[in-house]
């Protein structure tokens, strides 16, 4: 069985408990996971989410906001006046 077809196959019960997993820095029993442990089960939680939920729910998802004005094009600032 391929990676692809493992990660098809993972049941949303086990997606979320590799999300909490991740969360938590522990596996269910408690036992802690290691470093490599927690980017595979990441890697999974990504590779999962990619072909089962939409954009908005996907781990790392960030909404794009309308472009603000450059930081210099607001009025709400005044250019710094230097004292001797």
């Amino acid at each position: 069985m391929s990676y692809q077809q493992t990660i098809d196959e993972l049941s949303p019960e086990v997606y979320q408990r590799l999300v909490r997993a991740v969360e938590l820095g522990k596996w269910p029993d408690g036992k802690v996971l290691t470093s490599e442990q927690r980017a595979h089960a990441m890697a999974a939680i990504i590779a999962w989410g990619e072909r089962h939920l939409p954009e908005r729910e996907r781990v790392g998802f960030l909404e794009k906001k309308q472009e603000a004005a450059a930081p210099c094009d607001t009025s709400s600032e005044t250019p710094l006046k230097w004292r001797d």
